[in-house]
């Protein structure tokens, strides 16, 4: 029942979100013993089903935990029901959504975003979803703005041709992943004759034919109240709600149109039972790749249950079959596989990254035997209750907020056609049998029916980009047009209602142990659940450059044995519960990140302690996390996005700052057992590490337990100290460009040294970021480039302020033959803003969206674990939690304009280009 993110085209590239039944990246759980079963009532508790006379199903649930409430619409359209010739168009009338409406020809984004909601978009093969969470006084205005796009949407010929172009980029986008062309050519193969054997956002040869009147067809066709689904979830009265709901939405007619269902025509045949030959791409690439697909039933099909039950015993965390069979062995860097259980039948996939020098055909080998030894016997009742455990538990966690139960509620009425599928689901899990998953393995992992694809890079050394020709090129002049009012902006706003008074929000408590581990407690009694969030001072910036690597070296090996406990019984001891425990190096910390049920605190607790005080770092293991970090350099220096921040980082700071540093093949392999001991000793210490506990416990009895269990772990002699020198913008604009044969699209970084979180600016320069490029639609970077331009699918600026200065950046992508103009119409927004600043109007409507928008962020327990971590790193007040929108709305024009003198400085900005050769 899983949606893998992979399906899903979204809106924004700094903004996807992949909205899933179930959480994508599940926490592996399991009991040796009988499984309690978990009930869907929980989520469909409460729900009202209501049936407007127009058709529009509405589906309403209270949740009166945070003060803000997630409105979302779901067509049920998407690529499935488009035909030959028109691939993609579903995902093309997504962007044109946000283009406007006759009643509001306004860009939509700018409204969202000034009314603080949190939004965004997707279309995947059933389905188009337009979501937004926002303060409840909000709740009326956003169900008007949803009510006019689906009635009075402004397709016209300019929003046509300029969206266009932002689609073509989006997938040009794409391109630059060998995954993505890979996919692309096993889809077309297992499914020649369906919707579904092609990319769900289209081909750039059938999106630049689109005519505005097929467009304007399919609006008409589907977007109309019958063939959607309104869910709001959040704390609001049902009843008036409803009667606002009939106001809007009540008024739409439904469309003339003919059927939705008899549209096209379905060309659903049997697979073939004979054997194909495997799929090779030989294309410019780095690491080789992996992937097979089996044909599936639809998602009403009472197999659903034990496939499902099928893939999480084979790629359920590390205990796993095929983790064990193919990464364990050192084959394979990674695998993982999903179900697509959909409207139409689907099929299952699995995917694999070769390890270094590794034969994709010995890896198809490997996969073929663990799957033949699913199918000839039966699972023991261990691994099965394991299974069940872990699903259940990925369940209550994937669904603390409500934005996430409005999704499932979304997911369930959209393509199973029931909301309360989720009951009969869950209630079905509990009742697989062994014999039952293995009959699914014999039925579905059908050797004759599978389509294998090899992607086989053609640069496998992994050498980065070389440089292109182009860097010195004089940009061309550029005028950008001027900057939207905000007062022409307000006339499009619905009214809100009265303003909520202002939440007391509920502050940690921090406190340190006797060995100076810091500690953070806010108990959440709303959803049954823990959510851990952790630093310690332990990051990249201790690597040094000979040694690039080490901190994540250490960070990953973490679990991988103790002087009590080997690998697989660390990890089996979580995923029996289905908890789960994190750790990745940054550049400042490494984080620790940790979620399970709230009954097993103790044992989230226990591990992280063990691992913290006891690590042993096998030989064995670490070679493997060795070779598994010389696969993700490779695919990093491949990889536009990765390449260009490394180089746009290295051009911004000296060789001796902690900031340069990125690992190469030559310090990754100099990293010695002894060093990643040496490290872990020297920087694992209970005085450099902070950890957040968000969730339902006892304050008292949490305090015992981790008096009891972390009192042994001792600090000695100072923690080590970092004396970052002085970092100078460039004296001149510099321009770099980076070549990487085979890819379509460009990533462009602008910036250079920004400020810390404790700067005195930070404040002013959040709300000069909003303005300038915080949001890809509403901002007059998005607004210029992208929206009216139509040259990058996505562009959005940022402070990276840590604990010390990282850096202001603004990042794009565009098609090779537009990067010169987009790079110049962003130095021209630049020179624009330093010389004529921002007006008062601006500076309202930015601190609007920034305040209105934080009490969604506080709506999800794992959030608020890590705003209330960064808070104490970074030296804040716990207070901050709570006052954070007051020093917002304490931000003057002054201060602004201040900012903008002190921290835009068009002529010393560093420019760098990654991708394929601009001339």
């Amino acid at each position: 029942m899983k949606l893998p993110s992979y399906m899903l085209i979204g809106l924004f590239l700094s903004l996807l979100l992949s909205v899933v039944p179930f959480s994508e990246t599940l926490l592996q759980a399991a009991t040796p013993t009988a499984v309690t079963p978990v009930s869907g009532v929980a989520l469909t508790q409460g729900v009202q089903k209501t049936l407007l006379d127009n058709g529009l199903t509405v589906l309403t649930k209270e949740v009166h935990t945070t003060p803000v409430v997630s409105v979302q619409v779901w067509y049920k359209v998407g690529s499935r029901n488009e035909v030959k010739g028109e691939s993609g168009i579903s995902h093309q009338l997504e962007h044109l959504m946000f283009k406007g409406t006759t009643e509001r020809p306004v860009q939509f984004g700018r409204l969202f975003s000034a009314l603080g909601s949190q939004f965004n978009a997707f279309t995947s093969y059933d389905e188009t979803v337009y979501f937004g969470t926002v303060q409840r006084d909000k709740l009326q205005a956003l169900l008007t703005l949803e009510a006019d796009r689906m009635k009075n949407a402004l397709v016209g010929s300019d929003q046509l041709q300029s969206e266009k172009r932002v689609v073509v980029s989006e997938l040009q986008g794409y391109e630059n992943s060998p995954s993505y062309r890979l996919d692309r050519a096993v889809m077309r193969d297992a499914f020649p004759n369906r919707a579904y054997g092609l990319p769900v956002g289209g081909t750039k040869a059938d999106v630049e034919k689109f005519t505005l009147q097929q467009v304007r067809n399919y609006y008409q066709t589907y977007y109309s109240p019958e063939n959607a689904t309104l869910v709001i979830t959040g704390d609001f009265t049902t009843k008036p709600v409803l009667k606002v709901v009939k106001e809007t939405f009540g008024q739409l007619s439904p469309r003339v149109k003919e059927s939705a269902n008899t549209r096209r025509r379905r060309e659903i045949i049997s697979a073939s039972t004979a054997q194909k030959a495997p799929i090779v791409l030989k294309q410019p690439g780095s690491v080789g790749l992996l992937q097979a697909v089996y044909p599936l039933p639809n998602i009403q099909h009472p197999d659903v249950p034990a496939i499902d039950l099928m893939d999480t015993i084979l790629t359920g965390g590390r205990s796993s079959r095929l983790y064990q069979a193919l990464v364990e062995s050192g084959l394979a860097s990674s695998v993982n596989a999903s179900a697509a259980e959909l409207i139409e039948p689907g099929w299952y996939e699995i995917r694999a990254t070769a390890a270094p020098s590794q034969e994709l055909s010995k890896i198809a080998q490997f996969l073929q035997a663990a799957l033949s030894k699913l199918q000839q016997q039966p699972v023991t009742l261990e691994e099965l209750n394991q299974a069940k455990t872990q699903l259940q538990a990925s369940f209550i966690l994937g669904n603390q907020d409500i934005t996430s139960q409005a999704s499932q509620l979304g997911y369930s009425q959209t393509i199973a056609g029931d909301y309360r599928y989720i009951e009969r689901y869950l209630s079905a899990i509990a009742q697989v049998t062994p014999q039952d998953v293995q009959r699914v393995a014999q039925t579905y992992l059908n050797p004759a029916k599978q389509t294998v694809g090899f992607f086989e890079p053609t640069q496998p050394d992994g050498q980065p980009g070389s440089s292109g020709g182009g860097s010195g090129r004089t940009l061309e002049n550029f005028s950008p047009g001027q900057p939207v009012d905000p007062a022409e902006l307000a006339k499009y706003l619905p009214p809100t209602t009265s303003a909520t008074t202002a939440n007391q929000q509920p502050l940690p408590e921090q406190f340190s142990l006797k060995n100076g581990l810091r500690v953070l407690l806010l108990p959440d009694k709303s959803v049954p659940t823990i959510n851990l969030s952790g630093q310690i001072e332990a990051g990249s910036e201790f690597d040094g450059n000979q040694k690039a690597g080490l901190a994540n070296l250490t960070a990953n090996n973490l679990m991988n044995g103790t002087k009590t406990q080997d690998a697989l019984t660390l990890a089996k001891i979580l995923e029996d519960r289905g908890a789960g425990l994190d750790f990745a190096a940054s550049r400042e910390g490494v984080n620790i990140s940790g979620q399970g049920l709230s009954a097993d605190l103790p044992l989230l607790v226990q591990t992280l302690a063990n691992v913290l005080e006891d690590a042993t770092f096998p030989s064995n293991q670490l070679e493997l996390s060795r070779q598994r970090a010389l696969t993700s350099l490779r695919s990093q220096l491949d990889d536009p996005n990765g390449l260009g921040r490394r180089v746009f980082q290295q051009a911004i700071y000296p060789e001796s700052h902690p900031f340069y540093s990125f690992p190469t093949a030559e310090s990754l392999k100099s990293i010695t057992r002894d060093d990643v001991l040496g490290f872990y000793e020297k920087h694992y210490r209970p005085d450099t590490t902070t950890i957040a506990f968000v969730g339902d416990f006892d304050p008292v009895k949490v305090k015992a337990l981790l008096n009891q269990t972390f009192g042994r772990w001792q600090a000695t002699g100072k923690a080590p100290m970092l004396n970052l020198p002085t970092v100078s913008l460039p004296s001149t604009l510099t321009r770099l460009s980076k070549v990487i044969p085979g890819k379509a699209e460009a990533v462009t970084y602008i910036g250079y040294r920004g400020i810390s979180r404790k700067d005195p600016r930070f404040y002013a320069a959040l709300v000069l970021n909003q303005i300038l490029g915080g949001d890809t639609l509403s901002s007059r970077l998005g607004t210029e480039v992208r929206d009216r331009q139509g040259l990058t699918y996505g562009i959005y600026s940022g402070f990276a302020a840590g604990v010390n200065p990282g850096p202001f950046l603004i990042q794009m992508q565009t098609a090779p033959g537009d990067t010169q103009k987009a790079i110049a119409s962003t130095l021209a927004l630049l020179k624009q803003l330093r010389e004529q600043g921002v007006t008062a109007a601006e500076l309202n409507t930015a601190k609007r969206s920034i305040v209105n928008s934080y009490p969604v962020e506080l709506a999800n327990p794992s959030d608020v674990a890590g705003i209330i971590l960064n808070n104490s790193v970074y030296g804040l007040s716990q207070a901050e939690l709570r006052e954070f929108p007051q020093r917002i709305e304490n931000v003057t024009l002054a201060d602004v304009q201040q900012a903008i003198q002190e921290l835009i400085q068009p002529e010393k900005l560093v420019i760098v280009t990654a991708g394929p050769s601009q001339g």
